[in-house]
């Protein structure tokens, strides 16, 4: 099954959800950073979310970036995904190891900290992207992406994210769900529907069981009527490349640039969310800092 996010109606539309399968995804993550364990559940969790809440946006290059920093040892998460399904990440500490928490699970609480702040910035194509920010609840991910859907976007919502990692830290499962009630939803559907999401098995064990984005609400919402909407396969892509990070060298304090010109004669530049190296030697760095004085010369 390849990786991919539903967006459907329910109850006459006064209810809206979707859920993502994102093993490979997760997987892909996991093995160009080398995560841990825990951070592989920390960044698999941010990633899922910003999975489904990318392809609710509406225009082709319309992006959202989901930034988690919290006073825990994983450090930052970053996530950036578009409207069209691709999705890039990573964490400040990849490395992080942790022992298991009293539940015998990978404790990312503990990893992301309980205190910080959970930031989204939508970037729309308009003047001035779009940001909202809220303080983290727990670390869980999913309980911090939902408070702030609800604080934030004024948008309550329900949200489940998991993610199964093997001993031998690939990933196993990965996947999760938001369901969203508009103004006007009756309360007795409300109430049916947050039956069925507390008496049902965890997300990471439904996904680790086969089962499909569709099926995991369709278990939720099918007795309100679900209509899927929308499909849109997700894959890790990062759009990182050689004429990028050759800008951003060239952005150097000049006196910096010289030093590495002489002394380190190249530059390794590493892309943050794809660990791609770059190599820059030293007779095209030469041409770089001369091409970044003509530029400033031409302002």
């Amino acid at each position: 099954m390849n990786d991919y996010v539903i967006r459907v109606t329910a109850a006459n539309g006064f209810i809206r959800g979707f859920a993502a399968r994102t093993t490979d995804l997760v997987q892909e993550a996991q093995r160009l950073h080398g995560l841990s364990p825990v951070a592989s559940a920390a960044l698999g969790r941010a990633m899922t979310a910003a999975a489904m809440l990318g392809v609710d946006m509406k225009g082709e290059k319309d992006t959202l970036s989901l930034i988690i920093k919290g006073d825990g040892p994983l450090g930052s998460i970053v996530v950036v995904a578009t409207s069209g399904g691709k999705v890039k990440g990573y964490v400040a500490n990849p490395k992080v190891d942790l022992p298991l928490n009293a539940h015998n699970k990978l404790d990312v609480s503990t990893a992301v900290g309980k205190k910080g702040k959970i930031t989204v910035i939508k970037d729309l194509g308009l003047k001035e992207p779009y940001i909202g920010q809220a303080d983290l609840m727990s670390g869980e991910i999913a309980e911090d992406v939902a408070y702030y859907l609800t604080v934030s976007e004024q948008q309550p919502s329900a949200v489940a994210l998991g993610v199964l990692v093997n001993p031998d830290c690939t990933v196993k499962a990965a996947g999760g769900f938001i369901i969203q009630a508009l103004p006007g939803a009756p309360e007795d559907v409300i109430a049916a529907i947050e039956e069925k999401i507390s008496s049902s098995p965890s997300i990471s064990r439904q996904f680790d069981e086969g089962k499909s984005p569709e099926e995991v609400l369709e278990g939720i919402l099918g007795q309100h009527g679900m209509q899927v909407k929308a499909v849109m396969d997700v894959q890790f892509k990062c759009d990182c490349n050689r004429e990028r990070l050759k800008y951003i060298l060239m952005s150097m304090d000049e006196k910096e640039f010289i030093d590495i010109i002489e002394n380190d004669k190249r530059a390794e530049v590493v892309c943050h969310y794809c660990s791609k190296k770059y190599i820059f030697e030293q007779d095209e760095l030469k041409e770089m800092l001369e091409q970044r004085r003509r530029n400033e010369e031409n302002l």
